[in-house]
């Protein structure tokens, strides 16, 4: 465990330059960048500038289209924060492969000679939604209660599936890949709209959330957020079709991605200075969104008779519409009533507020004090409050209100920029570091053995 943290702090040193390739920092300067105009350094000593009097007889290329050094560069640029992403998604992942390893030390008996194949390692992932979603991959939505769990997943899975052969490797396969990918675009999108020291350390700290593990399950949670991410890309690019389009697969994959209506809308009106002759494209936009929803409302009333089973079968699951931040106030009755400060009730009632506060916290920052975004970038914090808000608008019933909302929350990024910037602090980077691997390793090895986390 010791090892496990002092790794942690080690990556979390914002000398990622080790892992950035000289090429990348002059493409970086050369390309136009929406966070300011850079330089490039006259006088790194790598440059290769041969000596006076001396001939250079290398061979000059032919020179390039701009379009062509244009989508080099961006190739480029890509690849850099590939491997800039790529070594912290290694180890977090050799963590996770050994928790799952070890997990079965908790579920046998001590000197136990059960035999335990090595298909363990990942048969132990297979736990609570994985199953409904194997469920719906495998036979389809057979009763409407399924339809709470979005098709776009289980559709990408079942595609694996005609090449591994079985769901959890499938899903795992989904998932894992699709986390990766979402590494990459948060680090692009920090990196160009803020530096990349933010960028390394805004995917640090999404990875060693206590329940970043559900980025690696199968669960939807990974693929969701790289449809949001990409989606934010192109929104900040200016490609709104793009956007649109990305933004209407994360409504094909979870409900909540209806969220990244208002900052599509507020992203194309701040960059047509708010012109209301330019409501063209956003009117267009939002009838693109609300098709993914469409499409899958059709396929209900087809299937169910009911446009909104999806809606419906929420009530099944004991989830009711409430204000925002009811959950909250239920959650601490729920911690006071409890029968004692350590039982399971109050213990699964704290691990479920602390993040969701956690997190409103830095949603908060993003809007006041000296580490809020600045107004060019003002659609991450409205994005960040429309979801942090909306996620708590289905908790629970019973004593257990914000149940599943933590993990929703994952998707909230600006929060981790924000916390990012906090964490230049080297006190409050290591104090995260150390609090949140710990938490996420206990976590994960409860998930592992079949306990409910969230």
């Amino acid at each position: 465990m010791s090892l496990y943290i002092e790794t942690l702090l080690h990556l979390s040193n914002v000398r990622w330059g080790v892992f950035v390739d000289n090429t990348f920092e002059a493409d970086e300067h050369l390309t136009t960048s929406r966070s300011g105009p850079g330089s490039l350094d006259a006088t790194n000593p790598s440059t290769d500038i041969p000596a006076i009097g001396v001939i250079d007889k290398t061979p000059v290329p032919a020179s390039l289209p701009p379009a062509s050094l244009a989508k080099k560069a961006a190739w480029i640029q890509w690849y850099s924060a590939f491997k800039s992403v790529l070594p912290v998604y290694i180890f977090i992942h050799l963590v996770f492969f050994v928790i799952a390893s070890c997990s079965v030390l908790f579920v046998h008996k001590d000197f136990s000679t059960q035999p335990v194949g090595i298909s363990t390692v990942w048969g132990v992932w297979l736990h609570w939604d994985s199953i409904n979603f194997r469920a719906v991959a495998v036979n389809g939505y057979t009763a409407s209660w399924l339809t709470a769990f979005f098709p776009l997943y289980p559709l990408l899975v079942r595609g694996v599936m005609y090449v591994t052969h079985d769901f959890l490797t499938a899903g795992l396969l989904v998932s894992n890949l699709s986390g990766l990918g979402l590494l990459i675009v948060l680090y692009r999108l920090v990196q160009e709209d803020l530096d990349a020291e933010r960028a390394s350390r805004t995917v640090l700290y999404l990875s060693v959330f206590p329940l970043a593990f559900f980025l690696a399950a199968a669960y939807s949670e990974s693929l969701f957020l790289l449809l949001v991410l990409l989606s934010f890309y192109h929104m900040r690019h200016g490609n709104w079709w793009l956007a649109v389009l990305f933004a209407c697969l994360s409504v094909l994959t979870r409900a909540t991605g209806i969220c990244l209506l208002i900052p599509l809308c507020y992203e194309y009106a701040r960059q047509h200075d708010f012109n209301p002759r330019n409501i063209r494209l956003v009117s267009i936009s939002v009838c693109s969104i609300f098709a993914g929803l469409g499409i899958y409302a059709l396929y209900c009333y087809l299937r169910f008779q009911d446009p909104l089973a999806f809606s419906h079968a929420e009530i099944l699951w004991n989830r009711k519409l409430t204000l925002p931040g009811y959950a909250i106030l239920r959650s601490i009755k729920a911690i006071i009533i409890s029968p004692a400060p350590l039982s399971f009730q109050s213990l699964r009632n704290i691990l479920d507020l602390l993040p969701v506060l956690f997190l409103g916290t830095l949603v908060v920052l993003c809007f006041v004090g000296p580490w809020k975004f600045p107004r060019a970038l003002s659609v991450y914090a409205i994005f960040g409050a429309a979801f942090f808000l909306f996620a708590q608008l289905f908790p629970f019933g019973g004593l257990y209100p914000l149940e599943s909302i933590p993990r929703y929350l994952l998707s909230v990024f600006p929060a981790f920029i924000v916390l990012a910037g906090i964490g230049k602090n080297r006190t409050i980077d290591a104090g995260y570091l150390l609090i949140s691997g710990s938490l996420l390793f206990i976590l994960l090895a409860q998930f592992l053995t079949g306990h409910w986390i969230t």
